[in-house]
């Protein structure tokens, strides 16, 4: 069985289209989403109803869950907290009870498989995993955690590879599932990428040979940024799309 799963939308419908023509291509037929479906871009409504329709489940990410009620967000920093507020006005009532009712996490029990925003350790809280000491925060709780665990949030891709007592972080490409490891892979953004790659980037796992595959794709950032713009975010929300930082 090979799943889609992919993260950090951050209302970027061009991204957002691009990753799944990919997936179709590649004849996807489950997808899963990691969350922040809203956040920094101009199309947040677009973007809940396409990932409402054609995700299998999508898990709560903190934009979503600021924009839905679920969380304070005025600890942000003024231009996101700007871009929350716009995005609530923009969102239909619908895809707002729709986020409002995501879960934090989800287990594909048929590949063991765990699927959450941040670290699985303080699900609410939505903590890093960008670093191997943020990873060995997850030994306590080795024994509950899946095969491979799928997580957003940083932006980033990362590949961690967990014993019970020892963590280990690994390149960022593609590999193959040892049975003597648990896997923490953080996928990067569709929607933000922030690893100096401006390409949208999504994943693919292959259950059977236990391929974890990661992806990049092309997609029309001047639109997306010109969308950022017309909605009167900031305009570094724009510019770092093209720089994918």
């Amino acid at each position: 069985m090979r799943i889609g799963i992919f993260s950090d939308i951050h209302a970027n419908y061009e991204a957002l289209s691009a990753t799944l023509e990919a997936f179709h291509r590649d004849a996807i037929v489950d997808c899963f989403c990691l969350g922040d479906v809203v956040g920094y871009g101009g199309s947040p409504d677009q973007c809940a109803s396409v990932v409402r329709e054609l995700a299998k489940a999508t898990i709560l990410g903190n934009h979503d869950a600021a924009v839905s009620g679920r969380m304070d967000y005025s600890y942000y920093y003024e231009a996101a907290r700007h871009a929350l507020d716009v995005h609530t006005e923009m969102l239909g009532a619908g895809n707002a009870a729709w986020l409002k009712g995501l879960p934090y996490s989800v287990r594909l029990d048929d590949v063991d498989v765990d699927l959450c925003h941040g670290s699985p350790v303080r699900l609410e809280e939505f903590d890093y995993i960008f670093a191997p000491e943020q990873a060995r925060e997850c030994l306590p709780i080795f024994d509950s955690l899946g095969r491979l665990t799928v997580i957003g949030h940083s932006h980033l891709c990362k590949v961690f590879a967990l014993t019970a007592d020892s963590v280990s972080e690994l390149p960022a490409a593609d590999f193959t599932l040892q049975t003597d490891r648990k896997y923490i892979v953080s996928v990067g953004s569709v929607g933000q990428p922030r690893d100096y790659d401006n390409r949208a980037s999504y994943t693919i796992y292959d259950s059977e040979t236990r391929r974890f595959e990661f992806k990049r794709i092309e997609y029309d950032i001047e639109l997306a940024a010109h969308k950022v713009l017309e909605a009167k975010l900031e305009r570094n929300f724009a510019h770092r799309l093209y720089i994918g930082v």
